[in-house]
This record gives C-alpha cells, sequence and structure tokens, in this order.
C-alpha cells in the first residue's frame, strides 16, 4: 500500500473575529470519509476532527445537509444551519467551533431552532475548550 503526501491547499478563513485570512490547510486522503468531493474545511479544527474520526475508523460526511430553520411567507429560506460532520453510524451531526465562549451565541441560538424544528435530528457541539481537551489527549495542533 502506497502512502500519499497530505495535499495543501489555500482557503479563506473568517470565523475568528469577523476578519479573512489565507491559510495553508492540509487535505489529506481519508479512508472513513463518505462523500463524494474532497472535503474543503473551513479551519484546522475541522480538519483535526476529520483525522480523528478517520483514525478510528469512524464513517464520516463532511458538511452533508443544510437545514432550513426559518422561512418567509413565500417559502424562501431566510435562515438555515449546515452541521460540519455527519457519523451515519450513530445518526449523529457534529458542529465544531473555535469561537470564543462569548461568541458561541448565535450558533447555540441555531442549534435550539434545529432541536425545535427537527426533534429527531441528533446533534452535537464542540466548543473551544472540548476542541482543547481532544488535542491535548490526543497530542494534535489546532488552530485557536
Amino acid at each position: 500500500m502506497t502512502h500519499r503526501q497530505p495535499v495543501l491547499r489555500t482557503v479563506r478563513v473568517s470565523e475568528a473575529a469577523g476578519t479573512l485570512e489565507s491559510v495553508a490547510v492540509e487535505n489529506p486522503e481519508f479512508q472513513a470519509y463518505s462523500g463524494l468531493e474532497p472535503p474543503q474545511f473551513a479551519n484546522e479544527a475541522e480538519l483535526e476532527c476529520a483525522k480523528i474520526l478517520d483514525y478510528y475508523r469512524v464513517p464520516w460526511a463532511y458538511e452533508p445537509r443544510t437545514f432550513v430553520l426559518e422561512e418567509d411567507e413565500q417559502g424562501r429560506v431566510i435562515e438555515a444551519f449546515t452541521p460540519d460532520f455527519y457519523l451515519p453510524d450513530q445518526e449523529l451531526y457534529l458542529e465544531v467551533t473555535v469561537m470564543k465562549q462569548s461568541l458561541v451565541t448565535r450558533k447555540n441560538r441555531k442549534l435550539r431552532k434545529l432541536r425545535e424544528r427537527y426533534p429527531d435530528v441528533k446533534i452535537k457541539l464542540f466548543y473551544k475548550r472540548d476542541l482543547e481537551r481532544l488535542a491535548q489527549r490526543y497530542h494534535l495542533d489546532l488552530a485557536s
């Protein structure tokens, strides 16, 4: 079996303090990924979570579904939410945020709306502190 070098690509990251900057993001060849196109991660934290899922051979998909949270009278989407990961074996969506805890209010509100509108959908939010614990445990280098 040959081992291929990870591909580096450049993405624009806007989650941190509303600024846009270009960063190089590793895009390895995943074994447990179930999507058709290579995932385009928004930040290093998502990439590291994907690596953990893949390492343990947990089947996963990246941003496979967008949930409509609010529509206007004509049925046009006003607000929607796309969780970062879906784990089909667990029927569980995962959302990863590296935002400061004080800035997570909007994301929590979206999750509440999702749970109200789609009560059968299971979703778990991983906060920055959760990711820091994972990084420490697995010796990962997560961008903050």
